[in-house]
């Protein structure tokens, strides 16, 4: 495509307007895409991370549409329906909506779990232009009758393998349900699983597709290093990290929300005032946390993987892995959050022996090794089984694949490992035992 301004692309002249307001200027290639293909009206298909601008991508030809003879809606009327996995994600699409569609009169809501319903069943009320949604607090709220889909015009699904991975799937099927025939509707993933293929050739009719595949583009933006430590070690290097000016605005990812808490205070501690965001924290908590990030209130932000996608926050300095993820798919979206909008970034992972095969998954994955700074890495460890479980210290291991041996007939077995309180197995048969009585008391 030659066209390189938004005006180019048939944006309206209020959407040019707020574009403006926040220096949009030059669309990213999925909006140069995306935005004249779904002003026409086609389903899509897009392959797509985050960090790649696909949110205004889908957003601006959804508010531009649903403004050509714009009529208010009924009550409990839904006409663009955008589905998102995590509360985060749901609330940062509202606030892009909100933005671009300033000068249109456009109403729209956003619902997600973990608050009161209250609120969000009295803006239902009045019908909205665009609802933005978490799967199971929308279908909980269309069982009750608080939601009406099927006038809806258009469906958007975004960051669907991540729902997919969060078990959504069965959620999102009994929406579609609810939705009407005829529709505009769109699919938005960062990668494409079986299951995820399988959904979209259900709900999209001829689609256009749209590939973006940033990965390697925002790898190569992003100073990749790794520091190998053990033990508590990691803690005391953290510190260190942090002491360094150049770290202004760090988020830090951990693998437990536990983790997550203790890293927090052990920054705090030093000095450096953080807060944790995870699923066990409420709504109001990771809204607190995340507001306190992008004012500048704290400038670190400890975060599970339910922060990776979705979190748009401006001049993230560094991402630091305290654990590496798993998945290697999954640092990628974690150092995404650093280097956006054109801008470089760091990102640190800080790798005991334990993790080395996930270093090894995640260089195979970038194709290429992240520069060491700090240690030597060790050998890496075999990876534990999926459904493997450990043995359990408490209970004596059988010596032959046949299972536990007994003891020979007439012996007891041995005392069991402190901490045990149960009983022998080998107890002896009451009524083959004589009550023995307690001597009496001399006088």
């Amino acid at each position: 495509m030659t066209e390189s301004t938004f005006d180019a692309l048939g944006v309206a002249e209020p959407i040019l307007r707020a574009l403006k307001a926040e220096d949009y200027v030059t669309p990213t290639p999925i909006q140069l895409q995306a935005i004249p293909t779904l002003l026409d009206g086609r389903d899509m298909l897009g392959i797509a991370q985050t960090g790649t601008g696909k949110t205004a991508a889908f957003t601006v030809p959804i508010l531009q549409r649903l403004s050509v003879g714009h009529e208010a809606p009924r009550s409990r009327e839904v006409k663009g329906l955008i589905l998102a996995p995590t509360r985060e994600l749901a609330i940062q699409i509202s606030e892009s909506v909100s933005t671009y569609g300033q000068f249109l009169g456009i109403r729209h809501t956003v619902i997600v779990g973990g608050v009161n319903q209250n609120p969000q069943v009295k803006a239902l009320s009045k019908g909205v232009d665009v609802l933005i949604a978490t799967p199971g607090r929308l279908l909980d709220l269309a069982n009750q009758g608080h939601v009406v889909l099927d006038n809806t015009q258009t469906l958007v699904l975004d960051e669907a393998d991540r729902m997919l991975d969060m078990g959504f799937i069965h959620d999102i099927r009994k929406i579609i349900s609810k939705l009407p025939e005829e529709r505009q509707s769109l699919l938005f993933s960062a990668t494409m699983p079986p299951e995820i293929a399988k959904l979209a050739g259900k709900i999209l009719k001829d689609p256009a597709r749209v590939e973006i595949t940033p990965k390697v583009v925002t790898v190569d933006r992003i100073l990749q290093q790794v520091f190998f430590a053990e033990g508590p070690e990691k803690k005391d290097l953290l510190v260190r990290i942090m002491d360094d000016p150049s770290v202004e605005k760090v988020i830090i990812f951990t693998r437990t929300k536990h983790r997550a808490n203790r890293v927090a205070q052990i920054l705090d501690r030093a000095g450096h005032p953080a807060l944790a965001i995870h699923g066990n924290k409420s709504q109001n908590a990771r809204q607190k946390a995340l507001g306190a990030f992008k004012d500048g209130s704290i400038h670190a932000l400890v975060a599970t993987d339910i922060a990776a996608r979705g979190i748009d926050v401006d001049e993230v300095t560094h991402v630091i892995n305290f654990e590496l993820p798993n998945e290697p798919e999954s640092y990628v979206h974690r150092i995404g959050r650093t280097a956006r909008a054109g801008a470089d970034g760091v990102a640190l992972s800080l790798c005991d022996a334990t993790e080395v095969p996930y270093l090894n998954d995640i260089e195979k994955l970038i194709k290429k090794q992240l520069e060491v700074v700090y240690g030597e890495k060790p050998a890496a460890q075999k990876k534990p089984a999926r459904n493997s479980r450990r043995p359990n210290p408490r209970r004596p291991q059988a010596k032959s694949g046949k299972g536990p041996s007994k003891p020979a007939k007439g012996k007891t077995q041995g005392h069991r490992p402190n901490g045990d309180k149960g009983k022998s197995n080998n107890r002896p048969n009451k009524s083959n035992q004589k009550r023995r009585r307690r001597p009496k008391r001399a006088a």
